[in-house]
């Protein structure tokens, strides 16, 4: 093989790079402008959730239990470190594990995380955290949604979780939780730059029935239809 063709494979690879990375940045930019509407199912709202951001990953908070859904039953307040048994909602939010563990902010980044998370390289987790209340801003954003409505979310929500034998959803014992008010279990599905925390988010509140961006891989296309 001459010089010439290795230097024409590298630049038509290259190429092939550079064009992927254009198709992405313009479907990022592009198609969280495409809103989904939300539907009127005609039955009264009157179950809260929220959409809520840390800056890095996204969560939907909901109550932590009702007469559809008892979430502590699943999800025990035993594993969070204050094991306090008070609170009143709980945020979920699916990513990347190394993500989730190992880069709490953006600074905490590492080349081979980020490497392993866009590629389909690594295990995802669930991030469960609990809250005693929820304050609205420009981080956190409330709706009103359907009995009917909240059923489909938490269907959404728990077929995510990976199960044990006995069905019950797989605690990941780490030191690297974020507080005192949360833990992180083991999830089905595979992290990467189509596939982020907030594109399901996103989906999440398409089984919901809620507003939401035709796709986004980034928080900010969730929030901007909550302006």
């Amino acid at each position: 093989m001459t010089l010439k063709i290795v230097i024409i494979y590298i630049l038509k690879t290259l190429g092939i790079i550079l064009g992927i990375v254009a198709l992405y940045v313009v479907m990022a930019l592009l198609l969280p402008l495409i809103e989904v509407s939300a539907e009127n199912d005609g039955q009264p709202k009157d179950i809260p959730i929220y959409i809520y951001t840390n800056g890095v990953h996204t969560d939907v908070v909901m109550p932590v239990k009702n007469d559809l859904q008892d979430w502590s039953a699943k999800v025990p307040f035993s594993n969070t470190k204050s094991k306090r048994t008070d609170y009143n909602y709980i945020g979920i939010g699916w990513g990347d594990k190394g993500f989730y563990l190992d880069t709490p902010t953006w600074a905490d980044l590492k080349f081979s995380t980020a490497f392993k998370a866009a590629f389909w390289l690594s295990d995802s987790a669930m991030h469960c955290t609990y809250y005693t209340a929820m304050k609205e801003g420009d981080d956190c954003k409330k709706m009103m949604i359907s009995r009917d409505q909240y059923k489909r979310l938490v269907k959404f929500v728990e077929d995510n979780f990976d199960r044990d034998q006995n069905g019950n959803f797989i605690l990941i014992p780490t030191d690297a939780v974020y507080d005192v008010n949360d833990a992180f279990y083991d999830a089905k599905g595979k992290y990467s730059f189509l596939n982020t925390c907030n594109t399901w988010t996103n989906n999440a509140l398409k089984a919901a029935g809620q507003k939401a961006a035709l796709w986004t891989a980034s928080d900010f296309g969730i929030f901007r239809h909550y302006k």
